[in-house]
């Protein structure tokens, strides 16, 4: 179940907060009515970045390796061709 909290408990409740987080619960915080942030465990933020972060260490590893560089025109052209067919 989604929980979302006034920011203000992570101040005055959070052992509620932390044992929600722990039980791999993300919890949504507001201000104002508005979210502000999201508090969840280390294990599931690395979960959710792990392989973005993969993803990330095999281009370093590629352009290393290579003189090809590419401006970010070209990219997003080529992003927006495999996008729409």
């Amino acid at each position: 179940m989604i929980q979302i909290r006034p920011v203000s408990d992570l101040r005055n409740k959070f052992p509620e907060i932390e044992n929600a987080v722990s039980a791999g619960e993300p919890v949504y915080l507001t201000k104002n009515g508005y979210g502000v942030m999201v508090v969840m465990s280390l294990e599931r933020y690395a979960d959710l970045t792990e392989d973005v972060e993969r993803k990330l260490d095999e281009a370093d590893r590629s352009a290393a390796s290579s003189d090809v560089r590419y401006t970010h025109e070209e990219v997003f052209s080529r992003l927006r061709a495999r996008v729409n067919g």
